[in-house]
């Protein structure tokens, strides 16, 4: 409330929030004894009023048609500010905008893990890659994430690697993913050994120094064969071509 009233003020920048801290504590080791006649009720009056001043009425008769959720969160939030206590209410209303912030994420991570077995133009490939694709006969499997990948990725990666045994190799191609955490990881290390004994060969294709770590520590490298990791997507998808058991 303090600091909505500070910026109502005019304060813009860090040093009236100080000034307004600064203030405060003054008032509370130095001029207590000037403030305790003040009745509580007109400090309650006082915070009451400025209360009802900091708060957005015109955002608050239209909240319901922007979005349900967060005006739901909105209202929980004040009810238990009111009956049960302000941390409290910020906390448990924090954390349910993350797991709901959480939940979208996942949602369209999940369009950001794609695997073919032919040409697609959901995935951006050259000329040469598809004809390789082409060649394999349905029997390669490119398995292609994009994007920051966190836990929630994890179930569209599992749905996709159920596949792997209907395949007698898989491309692994994290050269669009900046970044992934443990989860992920975990996923990818689970779909290479279900690959592993389908006999299914396996060539990742892992520029990024960030996600070819995160394999290196979970020992992906340890169960592969030392050229399973390709310089390029291209040079993986030849590779599986060139290696299809001929039978």
């Amino acid at each position: 409330m303090g600091t909505v009233v500070n910026i109502q003020s005019g304060g813009k920048s860090p040093l009236a929030g100080i000034t307004r801290a600064f203030i405060l504590l003054l008032v509370v080791l130095g001029a207590s004894e000037l403030i305790s006649p003040i009745p509580m009720a007109v400090l309650a009056g006082i915070a009451l009023y400025v209360g009802i001043n900091i708060l957005d009425w015109s955002f608050l008769k239209r909240a319901h048609k922007v979005a349900l959720s967060p005006t739901i969160i909105m209202y929980g939030v004040m009810t238990l500010t009111v009956f049960v206590d302000l941390m409290v209410a910020v906390g448990i209303g924090v954390f349910i905008a993350n797991i709901m912030t959480i939940e979208k994420l996942s949602r369209l991570q999940s369009g950001n893990v794609k695997a073919i077995s032919d040409a697609d133009d959901d995935i951006p490939l050259s000329e040469e890659e598809k004809a390789l694709l082409d060649q394999a006969d349905g029997k390669v499997l490119l398995f292609y994430l994009s994007g920051p990948m966190i836990f929630g990725a994890s179930k569209a990666i599992a749905k996709h690697h159920n596949r792997i045994h209907n395949y007698k190799a898989v491309v692994l191609d994290l050269s669009a993913v900046p970044m992934m955490d443990l989860t992920i990881g975990l996923a990818l290390e689970n779909a290479i050994k279900d690959a592993i004994e389908a006999d299914c060969a396996v060539y990742i294709f892992s520029p990024n120094g960030q996600t070819s770590e995160r394999l290196e520590k979970l020992g992906v490298a340890n169960r592969l064969p030392h050229d399973a990791f390709c310089d390029s997507r291209k040079s993986a998808l030849a590779l599986a071509v060139k290696n299809l058991p001929t039978v």
